[in-house]
Parts: structure tokens; C-alpha cells; sequence
């Protein structure tokens, strides 16, 4: 049996951001209930080098759209960057969902020799489908999405392993 290319991104990216998405509703529940400033938990960093939440959030969106869009030779939508609450990063992940759910496992499938190529630090770079999706935007993926987590986390939301494994 194989894992197909569409059942190794779209699905995945689908559910994780759903859970996200969820993770963000006990953020804001958080800030609700303590009444504290949500702009002090958006714009947090885990170290003054590392990008805060609200990048994370939208990293992750843009790699998971960018990632099926890619593979399946789609126009990747541009949506700027301008999110500062809760509630509008929520937003971001649900636009995001609703465009890779637009794609259907034939424009994915049958990608894995498909050659992709990235503009990184002013430089091409070239990937097979399976070594992007695999090598590149999944795990770029997961690390803005953990990160958003440990973000959260660290500011005392009450999320544990459940809340980002979801029901997968």
C-alpha cells in the first residue's frame, strides 16, 4: 500500500490547522478570563531572535497553501500579512483550510517527480515533489505550528499533546 501525495498534505494540513485553530479559542479564552491584553500574547516571542506568534500562525497558513498549491500547479493566493489578534489569525487559518480544501487528490497525486522550485534567500532552489512535500514544507509546517504551541504554552495556556495531535 502507498501513501498518496494528497493524503500526505492537504488532510494533514486540514486537521493541524484545525487544531490550531482550536488551541487559539482556549488563547483567547485565557486572555478572557484573566482579562489580559491579547497584543502581549500575539506579538510574543520564546526568544528575542525568534519570531512571535502571530508569524508563526501565518508561516504556517502560507506553507500549507503554498505546499498543495505547488504540487498541484495551482496560483498560490496572496494574503497579507496584517493579523494582530486572536480572533484574525482564526481567520487566517480558516481561509487558508478553505482553500486547500478546493483541491482534489487527482491535481496532487502523481506529484512526486514534479519539479518545485523555491526562491530561498535570494536563491533557487530545486526540489522533486516528494523530497518538498516531505523534506521541505511538511516539516517547515510543523515547526511554525509547534512553535505557536510552545508559544502558547509557555504563556500558561492550558494545552497539552491532545490538543495538538487532535483526532487524527
Amino acid at each position: 500500500m502507498t501513501i498518496s501525495m494528497y493524503q500526505t498534505s492537504a488532510p494533514r494540513f486540514v486537521n493541524t490547522l484545525g487544531n490550531l485553530s482550536a488551541i487559539l479559542d482556549k488563547a483567547q479564552a485565557h486572555v478572557d478570563a484573566k482579562k489580559l491584553d491579547p497584543a502581549a500574547l500575539t506579538a510574543f516571542r520564546l526568544f528575542p531572535d525568534m519570531l512571535p506568534l502571530t508569524r508563526q500562525v501565518q508561516i504556517a497558513c502560507e506553507g500549507a497553501k503554498g505546499a498543495v498549491a505547488r504540487l498541484a500547479g495551482a496560483e498560490i493566493p496572496q494574503h497579507p500579512d496584517v493579523e494582530q489578534t486572536i480572533g484574525e489569525l482564526k481567520a487566517r487559518i480558516a481561509k487558508t483550510v478553505d482553500f486547500i480544501k478546493t483541491f482534489k487528490p487527482a491535481q496532487i497525486d502523481g506529484t512526486e517527480e514534479k519539479e518545485i522550485v523555491l526562491r530561498i534567500q535570494g536563491n533557487d532552489v530545486k526540489f522533486k515533489g516528494m523530497q518538498y512535500l516531505l523534506g521541505f514544507a511538511v516539516p517547515n509546517f510543523y515547526f511554525h505550528v509547534v512553535t505557536a504551541y510552545d508559544i502558547l504554552r509557555h504563556n500558561g495556556i492550558e494545552i497539552g499533546k491532545r490538543d495538538f495531535i487532535g483526532n487524527p
